[in-house]
């Protein structure tokens, strides 16, 4: 039987020290071993029960429930002050075949794998390579787990690709401690699974478009999400680039996404007529306290999988540019931590003018991230034809009402169908900026303050956006999301009502949810 450890706390932190948050008790189940249930099926199913019977533990005692995997969001998102549930022992994979899709299944069976909640994106990406599979994206590092990525709309970095939520094609929920609520959820436009396999996940099937697209960004609010099942596909190799090139072409990029027309060709990366290929990833760093007139950019292009490739490595393991917290910690090594020094500092150009040229997977090059101590993040999602206007703006509050440690990056992904999903444009420009938590001072504002103006800032400027729901914001600011999703997030609000029962509304409620006024 898997087996659960209860921890009596006060309080719990992210991994970026984001905290503390109040908490009484923790939860940490393990799986039943391999020797003892053989089975993949009976150990998941077998785990399903246990934490059924948590809930209904925790229902008896009136509280409420949360689950985080790897603590990887910067706010309270996925806090409980009364009982948390840390899902990462719960990490078993299947393949799914052929003859347990469902008959009206338009997908390949080959590339279709149910991973259990802890999964991380890296041991995802190790599990599918082995079957010659690859993730169609991730974000920018791989050690969320697949159940927290889908539950905060973890973006990638795909053009063309979307979100992770977005491979994601089925849900298994667990939506409180009776037999009955045990569910599959799936789209009834594009079913996947057959109802015989469902059944021998102890679960009952409920195909709803609606439903499906409100539950897959939930925010950790539709039930315990026990599975997904995710369609990847044949393992591909990237190509990567980092040039420095001139703000205005970078910007035109951004506002037109019309890469075959423009002046930035890289050679080798163009059709028979000169004209350049569109990237499969495209992320622009702004340093605002340097008045270069370039900036540096990083291009990836998707390429066939071959075997024989230079191991990326070596240059991967030294690039700053897939973290840029890590490259405030490398400034601050050597001298006092202090944001004046680091602003001067970034009044130089910091980053190096180029590197060099890298190819490998996408579990590759979306690597492990270096650092993992106090940090923060904030991430805009606006219509890509605005990233230009919205960039100067923030530049210039940062500049000027500042300074804040950190520097910006954009990045640019594929709209998505959920609901609360923030890349809901049809290309969403992610404005990013990271750095090194901070403590207010006289001169200089809080993040609290810092975030509540930038949203005031792109408000008064009529600029539509969305706020990457795992990253630090003044979440608080009044009508923040029905400004970003106006009917969408009374949609939301109303699908979940259909799933859950007014006492699991209660129970997979938590103050964030009632701040954002979701509950």
């Amino acid at each position: 039987m898997a087996t659960t450890k209860i921890k009596q706390l006060n309080e719990w932190n992210t991994l970026h020290s984001n905290g503390p948050f109040p908490l009484k008790i923790l939860y940490q189940t393990k799986l039943e071993g391999e020797r003892v249930m053989p089975s993949k099926i009976e150990r998941y199913n077998d785990a399903a029960l246990e934490i059924q019977r948590l809930i209904k533990e925790t229902k008896h005692a009136g509280e409420g429930f949360r689950a985080y995997g790897s603590a990887w969001s910067m706010n309270n998102i996925a806090s409980n002050k009364d009982r948390m549930h840390f899902n990462g022992f719960m990490n078993i994979s299947m393949p799914i075949h052929a003859n347990e899709c469902h008959q009206e299944n338009t997908y390949d069976p080959t590339n279709l794998f149910l991973f259990e909640c802890g999964n991380t994106i890296k041991e995802i990406s190790e599990t599918l390579a082995e079957h010659g599979k690859s993730l169609k994206t991730s974000g920018a590092s791989n050690g969320q787990t697949i159940a927290g990525c889908v539950s905060t709309g973890v973006h990638g970095s795909g053009i063309d690709s979307g979100s992770v939520q977005d491979y994601v094609v089925g849900l298994n929920l667990i939506i409180g401690p009776n037999t009955e609520d045990n569910i599959f959820l799936e789209p009834k436009s594009k079913p996947v699974l057959l109802d015989n396999f469902v059944n021998s996940l102890n679960s009952r099937v409920i195909r709803d478009d609606d439903l499906f697209h409100a539950a897959l960004v939930g925010l950790g609010s539709f039930g315990f999400i026990h599975g997904v099942v995710v369609e990847a596909e044949p393992v591909f190799l990237l190509k990567r680039y980092v040039k420095k090139i001139d703000k205005n072409l970078a910007f035109e990029l951004a506002n037109t996404m019309d890469f075959k027309n423009s002046a930035f060709v890289i050679p080798g990366e163009s059709n028979a007529q000169g004209k350049a290929n569109r990237p499969f990833h495209f992320k622009i760093f702004i340093n605002q306290y340097s008045d270069d007139s370039d900036c540096v950019v990083e291009v990836m292009y998707k390429k066939p999988y071959q075997k024989n490739y230079p191991d990326p490595f070596p240059v991967i393991k030294e690039s700053l540019y897939r973290d840029l917290i890590y490259l405030f910690v490398r400034l601050a090594e050597n001298c006092p931590k202090s944001i004046p020094w680091l602003v001067k500092r970034l009044g130089n150009t910091i980053l190096p003018e180029e590197q060099k040229e890298t190819t490998g997977m996408l579990k590759e090059i979306f690597w492990d991230a270096p650092y993992q101590g106090p940090a923060f993040a904030c991430s805009f999602g606006i219509h890509h034809r605005n990233s230009e206007k919205a960039m100067n703006l923030l530049s210039k509050l940062t500049r000027e009402e500042g300074p804040i440690p950190g520097i910006f990056a954009l990045r640019f992904v594929k709209g998505t169908k959920a609901t609360l999903g923030f890349t809901k444009f049809p290309i969403t420009c992610v404005i990013e900026i990271d750095g090194l938590l901070w403590k207010k001072t006289r001169k200089i504002m809080s993040l609290e303050e810092y975030s509540k103006r930038m949203i005031a800032v792109l408000k008064e400027n009529n600029i539509p956006f969305t706020i990457h729901w795992g990253k630090n914001s003044y979440w608080k600011f009044p009508g923040l999301v029905n400004h970003m999703y106006g009917g969408s997030s009374d949609k939301w609000v109303e699908e979940r009502k259909k799933l859950l029962s007014s006492e699991m509304q209660d129970m997979f409620t938590n103050k964030f949810i009632r701040i954002v006024g979701l509950d």
